[in-house]
């Protein structure tokens, strides 16, 4: 894979979806057969969650569409276009809240200002949580009380916590739930990029260039981290029969030296856990 992004597993198909952006793919994986299927898209597919109508919703740099994933056709139906100048922002990570939003950040390519945004596409129809303050959003995540939301910008080492009301699908209070280094030079572990949070409301967070993913506190306090035999992870989710495999997606397009001390990269990988996930909200449509 160049860039593999967005894994989700599916409870009803025992199954793994995730996407390939720059190769313009979505993968599905059912690992107890090991039956692999592929759907070459139009446009960059960014992340994606289940739809309760059957199949899946995509967010592209186009705009959501939704998949259907019943064929090894590419059947796609357009909900809503992209907001934004497609030629220098798409769509990136993303997450379904308790009550079946899909709330998808943006990344602003140029990367000179913070100018990314966060949207929400709730029944069809798409709003704007809030603008600016981030260059890369990612990490969206909720605690299993519903009254958090968690979210990264990965161009600030920085993941913050926020108070959710899943009533209103709206956030406030923004605070710093852990701030990483960003000194290349001394104590660099990366940068976090996707998440997810497990059953018992901690937040595992995928640290691009640091080859680990870490695991951090409701609190933001550094519990643990596991070391990847890829440089570059970017997002993890939890899986399996009884959801204690952490899937795990890495980038493969990277500088040679790095691909061969880690010629895992790009890669999708499989950790046992001790600790169970959970199950992922479905969209409502």
């Amino acid at each position: 894979m160049q860039t593999g992004e967005c894994p989700l597993w599916h409870p009803q198909e025992q199954a793994l979806y995730w996407v390939d952006i720059p190769a313009f793919t979505v993968h599905r994986l059912d690992p107890a057969t090991g039956a692999h299927r592929a759907w070459k898209l139009t446009s960059e597919p960014a992340t994606l969650a289940i739809s309760d109508q059957g199949g899946l919703i995509v967010a592209m740099r186009s705009g959501f569409a939704h998949l259907d994933t019943s064929s090894d056709e590419v059947k796609l139906t357009e909900i809503v276009a992209a907001p934004y100048d497609q030629s220098i922002t798409r769509f990136n990570d993303g997450h379904v809240d308790p009550a079946g939003r899909f709330w998808v950040g943006t990344i602003y390519e140029p990367r000179d200002k913070p100018a990314a945004e966060m949207y929400v596409l709730e029944q069809g129809k798409l709003r704007q949580a809030w603008a600016g303050g981030m260059t890369n959003s990612n990490g969206l995540g909720f605690s299993p009380d519903q009254k958090t939301m968690y979210h990264a910008d990965t161009a600030a080492h920085r993941v913050s916590r926020y108070d959710f009301d899943v009533a209103t699908g709206t956030v406030s209070n923004q605070q710093v739930l852990h701030q990483f280094s960003a000194d290349k030079e001394n104590n660099y572990g990366g940068r976090p990029d996707g998440a997810a949070v497990d059953s018992e409301g901690n937040y595992w967070v995928a640290m691009f260039e640091g080859a680990r993913i870490a695991k951090l506190s409701p609190q933001g306090e550094l519990l643990d981290e596991i070391k990847l035999p890829v440089r570059c992870p970017t997002m993890p989710a939890f899986g399996g029969p009884n959801l204690r495999t952490l899937y795990v997606t890495s980038a493969g397009a990277r500088p040679a030296a790095e691909l061969e001390q880690y010629p895992l990269s790009g890669k999708l990988l499989a950790i046992q856990m001790d600790v169970a996930g959970r199950i992922e909200p479905s969209y409502k449509q």
